[in-house]
């Protein structure tokens, strides 16, 4: 019998090949009013799917998500210092 290799990637932040899918339950919605563009969001998160980008309605870095791969793990939201990310139901998924 003739076996076939499969390889597997177990690198950090490897999800780029890997979306989120209709598993995920709730997702993060920040407040830019309240986000103070720390970036501690976006370096805690393990998916690397939030990046720090200027918004039209401020001059500070803000936090976007990209929902096709967040888990919704809410490490995000836990660990904003000024609570302006919360989880909210995901609907879509």
């Amino acid at each position: 019998m003739k076996r076939s290799k499969i390889k597997l990637e177990t690198k950090a932040n490897s999800s780029l090949n890997n979306k989120t899918g209709p598993w995920r339950t709730h997702k993060p919605i920040t407040d830019y009013a309240a986000c103070i563009g720390c970036s501690l969001c976006a370096k805690i998160c393990p998916e690397s799917c939030i990046a720090m980008e200027i918004r039209t309605d401020s001059p500070r870095l803000k936090p976007v998500t990209d929902y096709d791969y967040c888990k919704g793990c809410a490490l995000c939201a836990r660990e904003c210092p000024v609570k302006a990310i919360r989880m909210e139901e995901d609907i879509a998924a």
